[in-house]
Parts: C-alpha cells; sequence; structure tokens
C-alpha cells in the first residue's frame, strides 16, 4: 500500500511540475503593504481543475519562512483568493519577509470526504515544498494555518510528519488550526451535531475514526497550536482535548482562545491586536529567522472590543450557520 501511494504521489508531482509552464506571475495590484511584490497564480499540483494554489512573495527573498493558509468552508464552500483568508495575513507577513501560499482544493461533493481534501493539500504541500526555494522559500521552514474545515484537513495532514515524509514531503516547522470545532470527529458524530457534518463524515462510525484528526495523531507530529473562540460551541473543549491528547504522547501544543467570533478568528488575524501577538509569538518560538522578522515588525496592539450580549447572541447563530 505503501508503494501505491508514494507512485500516486510522484505521478501528481509529476503533472504539477509540466504544468507550472501554465501559471501567472507579475506584480500584484494591491501591494499588501510591501514593495516589489510577486505572485504565481493557479499553480497546478493535480489533475482537478480544483487543484491549484497561489504564491505571494517578495525579489530578493532567500530561504525565508512560508506561511501555508488552507482556507475553510464547511469542506463545500471557499476559496484561496477570499478577502478573509488572505488580505490581513499577507499585509502582515510579506513586509516582514515571509512567502505566503494560499490553497485550494476538491470541495465536497466533488471530494468524495474530508480525508480526500487532505490528500489534495498534502499533494500542495509536497509541490510547494519542492519548489520553494524558486519563491525564496525554505522546503523546511513551512508554517501550516488553516481556518475552519482547511483547520480539520490540516489536523489530518499534520498527524505525522514520518507520513508526510514518505509521501515524497518534508518535515515543516509547525501548524496553526484557526477554530476548528471538528478535532475528535467520533464524539462529535455520535452525539447532538449539525446537519452537514453528515455530508463530510457520514454514518460510518470506522470512517469517522479515520477522518478524525485526534484519533489520527502519531508522536512524530509537529508542534501545534489550536485557537479556538471561546463563544462558539464545542470549539475550545476540542481544541483542549486534542492538545491533551497530544502532550499525553510527547507532541508540543497548546491552546489560545480569544473572544471572537468563527468569522473573526480568521480576519482579524493580521490586525494589529493580541490574538496577532500570540499566534506570531508561537510562530518565533519555531524558528530563529522568523523570530527575526516578527520582531522587527512595527506592533501596536489594539485592545479587542468587549461585546454586547445581543452582538454575542448573533455571532453564535452566525457560526452555527
Amino acid at each position: 500500500m505503501l508503494f501505491k501511494n508514494v507512485v500516486i504521489q510522484r505521478l501528481v508531482l509529476l503533472f504539477s511540475f509540466l504544468s507550472l509552464s501554465a501559471c501567472v506571475t507579475g506584480q500584484t495590484s494591491a501591494d499588501y503593504g510591501a514593495s516589489n511584490i510577486k505572485t504565481f497564480k493557479d499553480i497546478s499540483y493535480g489533475p482537478d481543475r480544483a487543484n491549484k494554489f497561489d504564491v505571494y512573495t517578495r525579489d530578493g527573498l532567500s530561504n525565508a519562512p512560508v506561511v501555508f493558509m488552507v482556507h475553510g468552508g464547511a469542506w463545500k464552500m471557499g476559496d484561496k483568493e477570499s478577502k478573509s483568508v488572505i488580505k490581513n495575513k499577507l499585509e502582515r507577513w510579506l513586509p516582514a519577509g515571509f512567502v505566503f501560499i494560499s490553497v485550494n482544493y476538491r470541495l465536497l461533493p466533488r471530494a468524495t470526504d474530508p480525508v480526500q481534501q487532505a490528500e489534495d493539500v498534502r499533494n500542495a504541500l509536497i509541490l510547494a515544498q519542492n519548489k520553494a526555494a524558486s519563491w525564496g522559500g525554505d522546503p523546511e521552514k513551512f508554517i501550516l494555518m488553516g481556518h475552519s474545515a482547511g483547520a480539520h484537513i490540516l489536523g489530518l495532514v499534520s498527524s505525522s510528519i514520518g507520513a508526510h515524509k514518505a509521501m515524497g514531503g518534508k518535515s515543516w516547522l509547525g501548524t496553526v488550526l484557526l477554530d476548528s470545532a471538528v478535532l475528535d470527529v467520533p464524539s462529535i458524530m455520535s452525539s447532538r451535531h449539525y446537519g452537514f457534518y453528515d455530508d463530510a463524515f457520514g454514518k460510518n462510525s470506522d470512517f469517522w475514526v479515520k477522518a478524525s484528526p485526534m484519533h489520527q495523531l502519531k508522536s512524530d507530529a509537529p508542534p501545534f497550536l489550536v485557537a479556538c473562540s471561546a463563544g462558539r460551541k464545542g470549539a475550545c473543549s476540542q481544541a483542549n482535548a486534542f492538545v491533551a491528547k497530544a502532550n499525553s504522547i510527547g507532541v508540543k501544543a497548546s491552546v489560545i482562545s480569544r473572544d471572537l467570533s468563527h468569522k473573526e478568528m480568521n480576519e482579524s488575524l493580521g490586525d494589529n491586536n493580541d490574538y496577532t501577538a500570540k499566534v506570531e509569538a508561537f510562530m518565533a518560538g519555531l524558528d530563529s529567522n522568523a523570530k527575526a522578522m516578527i520582531s522587527a515588525q512595527p506592533v501596536v496592539v489594539k485592545e479587542e472590543p468587549r461585546k454586547g450580549l445581543l452582538q454575542r447572541w448573533r455571532e453564535k447563530r452566525q457560526a452555527a450557520q
């Protein structure tokens, strides 16, 4: 089985390299706070039209750390170019000297399930690592980051660095999971849950285990930071349980919770706030180069606004939709 998987991965990489000539490169329409920005759009990493990612970089970078971003959207929506996915993060980390990659993957029902989506994202990561030097990045200084369903998918991809390397990939620095409330899939699916979870995970309890980051987690997983919305039902309990499991098997992991909506846990990352500072502290702890870049950034931390009961109620309803 392992030999078959390696062959498949190599065929996907061959297809992707042949497709690179079709990507578009040039100046972006927005400068994202830095000069000499270059983009490489719609780089193909597989045969499906959704198997594409975008690279944002700058002239003169060499061996730079790379943020590898995976969007959310209930496993059936979302896009790599969404403003909420990239804008604040690009404006924050491109000027600092990071390379930024934003990934698309097959959505349900085009993908059969989230495990297949994780295979897509793994293929994208392998290609991005192999090509990182051509964009000024270091192939082993990736920081993986995903929001919502994208966080769940990255939880699966990040369950074992050894398994990733066996598929042709390289090690990376760490993984940031932004407000996934589905890290222990069997516990979610065996209790009362949102209907759209059935679309993703179905009725098969054996598959729930296969699709569960907590159950797939191995001792050779990378360091994790798990961020959760304090007001979102189940998000922080899932985050705490996942981190407890990680720590119990020797994986470095920690939780931060914030009084932000599910949407804000994505959109406000990159703003001058305490949330960004906490995420950047984790990133800085992974690599001396990343630490130097982050430390050089001017930071004026804004107080996170206090929310009234009505606003909290509205945000909870929004998160549940």
